[in-house]
């Protein structure tokens, strides 16, 4: 198998777009706005993901990437605006597993739990067979959840938001608390997944992260969309101000030319 870098990773899932690209989205919002306690966390915010796509969502804190995330994945409902997509999983940041059980039986659960609630026609062992091939943890099948590494056990959280087949995957902050190798074995995991078709969209802090898998980031701050394009455009716009520096650095002085 070739190296598992970013680089051949990015360019076979560059080749296999080119026949998953329509021009309808897969997912999108309109004007989506969301307020809790009278503070506004979304405010009139546009977003999308075609098929096929990643995006990241980057912002400081409380910029509302988590908020429009639940909205995106039907959890919350927005105050105004609507939402556009089927065929959604969401994978939160903090790993909804049981740390006592093996991981054969957290997915044994989900699967019972998404076969009884007509979610999917699948048995479910037969669904568990197939998600523990998919995330690579045939051999940990047996394996108590608590004792895998941090990216192991978030490959088991994506493997419960894949059992239904959906089209689009939301992840929250997916390499929060990875060591490096850990996270680049959990994204190519997740740009196997986007070289079959499946959209991706994941909020991060990591904007190396942001530039290294996404084809296309999203900035929100103070519950709006401040920007919408590729790493290289964000660059542009800072440095058309005078500013250089690499994407980081950049995006700051974008924040800041924002009085964000």
């Amino acid at each position: 198998m070739p190296p598992a870098g970013a680089s051949f990773f990015r360019r076979r899932v560059q080749g296999n777009l080119l026949k998953v690209k329509s021009q309808e989205p897969a997912l999108a919002a309109r004007e989506v706005s969301k307020s809790f306690d009278g503070r506004e966390a979304l405010g009139g915010v546009d977003f999308e993901v075609g098929p096929g796509e990643v995006v990241a969502l980057i912002g400081p804190n409380g910029a509302g990437k988590t908020t429009l995330l639940s909205i995106l994945a039907g959890i919350s409902k927005p105050d105004s605006g609507q939402v556009e997509g089927h065929g959604v999983a969401w994978v939160p940041q903090q790993a909804a597993l049981y740390r006592r059980l093996t991981v054969r039986e957290n997915l044994l659960l989900f699967a019972r739990l998404q076969h009884d609630a007509g979610l999917t026609s699948e048995a479910p062992q037969t669904m568990v067979e197939r998600m523990l091939g998919l995330t690579g943890l045939s051999a940990r099948a047996d394996d108590p959840v608590g004792t895998l590494s941090g990216g192991n056990q978030q490959r088991v959280n994506i493997a419960i938001g894949l059992m239904a087949g959906p089209s689009v995957l939301l992840l929250d902050e997916p390499s929060v608390g990875l060591d490096p190798a850990q996270r680049e074995r959990l994204w190519s995991f997740v740009l196997g997944l986007v070289g079959d078709g499946t959209s991706v969209t994941f909020s991060t802090h990591d904007i190396g992260e942001a530039e290294r898998y996404a084809e296309r980031i999203v900035v929100l701050a103070e519950g709006e969309r401040v920007f919408n394009g590729t790493a290289d455009e964000l660059r542009s716009e800072v440095e058309a101000g005078g500013a250089t520096g690499d994407l980081e650095s950049s995006f700051l002085a974008f924040l800041r030319e924002r009085g964000h």
